[in-house]
């Protein structure tokens, strides 16, 4: 009887071991606010099964050519500072949501960061300074609440074109400070050029790929329009064997929500709720099966649940829109 028991206890611990595994990261990009959070904020979070919530404290530079970032100051809002993100981790933690820490950097007017490039020496290195104290009093906060993942940093990829040392000495420097898992949250049209992917435990990727040019993309044509970026994609996680993550995805319920994903303009109409649960749906159906598959984490999730998103938005949030409900049946599966 005794050996029965034993084989029955290894058996569950190995269907408990496979589960915890195969478990996808369920996540949603939880807005910073000007207020602190409690479980009215988070409860929303629980109901559409989310797992995983990324926070973004953010710093600021002046524009492009500019080298100095500054963060945590007097006039930011409370959810964008360090002492912000530390309390959003705990409150979302209190009812077992996990966290993506992924600290962003914001140009004045909007700017692509992409296109962060300075023009001399001495610029690059203030530019380099000033991120490393931004990104590493960062680190210091993820290690000291426990977070499970640091995003090292989001679309940047003139940054790190310049400057590939720089980049290679802060992940080694990072990793004094922190002992979770490390990604970097790389452009959809970046990820291929990344070069530090086999330093980090995930390959980050924001996907904002093309995917359908009709006015109100079908599941089908979406899946179809799928599938090369998926071959180029899985190839990647075949040369380096790291699980691919979707540092951000999502579309806007608007027209043609599929041509251009990452596109943000100000206007309010053509408001397309089929279009947006049908490009979701397909990006679901693609990767949300596959082993090598991490997970990934919906762009975006405001924490003022009842007053977002609705029938007459047409912005990324699926919040209050049917969409929702896509995102909330695959995170239950």
């Amino acid at each position: 009887m005794k050996f029965y028991r034993l084989l029955i206890l290894g058996l569950s611990l190995a269907v408990v071991s496979c589960s915890g595994q195969n478990k996808k990261i369920n996540g949603i990009s939880f807005v910073a606010s000007g207020v602190a959070i409690d479980s009215t904020h988070v409860n929303p979070v629980v109901n559409v099964n989310a797992n995983y919530a990324a926070i973004m404290p953010f710093g600021f530079i002046r524009n492009l050519e500019h080298p100095e970032i500054r963060y945590s100051t007097r006039g930011q809002w409370f959810g964008e500072t360090k002492e912000g993100a530390k309390q959003y981790i705990n409150e979302l933690r209190k009812e077992g949501i996990k966290t993506m820490l992924k600290p962003q950097i914001w140009v004045y007017h909007g700017e692509f960061t992409g296109y962060i490039e300075m023009t001399n020496e001495e610029d690059w290195k203030t530019l380099e300074t000033t991120y490393s104290n931004f990104i590493l009093d960062f680190a210091e906060v993820a290690e000291e609440a426990k977070v499970e993942i640091l995003c090292i940093g989001t679309e940047l990829e003139k940054f790190i074109e310049h400057r590939p040392d720089y980049w290679n000495n802060l992940i080694s420097e990072i990793k004094t400070i922190y002992k979770g898992k490390l990604t970097y949250a790389a452009n959809w049209d970046e990820f291929k050029r990344t070069p530090f992917w086999d330093q980090l435990d995930y390959i980050g990727v924001d996907a904002y790929f093309p995917v359908s040019e009709e006015k109100t993309p079908s599941v089908e044509r979406c899946l179809e329009g799928w599938q090369a970026h998926k071959s180029v994609i899985k190839g990647l996680y075949d040369k380096h064997q790291k699980p691919i993550l979707f540092t951000e995805f999502g579309y806007r319920s608007v027209d043609y929500s599929g041509k251009e994903p990452w596109k943000v303009d100000r206007s309010e109409n053509d408001v397309n709720m089929v279009a947006q649960v049908n490009t979701t749906t397909a990006l679901f159906e693609t990767f949300w099966q596959e082993e090598w598959f991490a997970g990934g984490f919906v762009w975006k999730w405001f924490h003022n649940y009842e007053n977002v998103g609705g029938q007459n938005n047409n912005r990324f949030t699926p919040q209050n829109k049917p969409a929702e409900q896509v995102i909330q049946k695959y995170y239950s599966q």
